[in-house]
């Protein structure tokens, strides 16, 4: 018989809310758990209020000018990845990707979330686009 201990359980509400998303990626349903690891990944990231604003708005009117502006931000559309590389720079590269290996903690024993989380660390740029993803969604959500 197997006895598993745990030194130190995470009880942080990043890991209830991850928790949740396990459970819903266990069910089969679609969930862009990626949206939520980048952003808790990226919290730390400095953009400058003035930088960020003008991206973005380049990046709404690209969607406005493929179409409905509020259709769902694809993290290989046009107008995330303008946005991300209007954004990218290897100190904020870098601090993404130190963000997303500080969550290995917070996501272990999480199978489904935690293959989500080592895919975007085996791919920078594609976590470079979801990050620019959730920043664009979130000037949309505030519209």
């Amino acid at each position: 018989m197997a006895v598993v201990c745990w030194s130190r359980m995470d009880d942080s509400p990043e890991r209830a809310f991850l928790a949740q998303l396990e459970e819903r990626l266990a069910e089969g349903n679609q969930v862009e758990v990626e949206v939520s690891l980048v952003l808790l990944a990226g919290k730390a990231l400095d953009l400058g209020e003035d930088e960020l604003n003008g991206a973005r708005r380049r990046a709404v009117q690209l969607l406005a000018a493929g179409g409905d502006p509020r259709r769902d931000l694809d993290p290989e559309g046009r107008a995330v990845t303008s946005l991300a590389q209007d954004l990218e720079t290897p100190a904020r590269r870098a601090a993404l990707e130190a963000g997303l290996a500080s969550l290995r903690p917070t996501v272990a024993g999480l199978t489904h979330v935690a293959a989500r989380l080592e895919r975007l660390e085996a791919d920078d740029a594609l976590a470079w686009r979801w990050f620019a993803c959730t920043l664009l969604g979130e000037v949309l959500v505030e519209d």
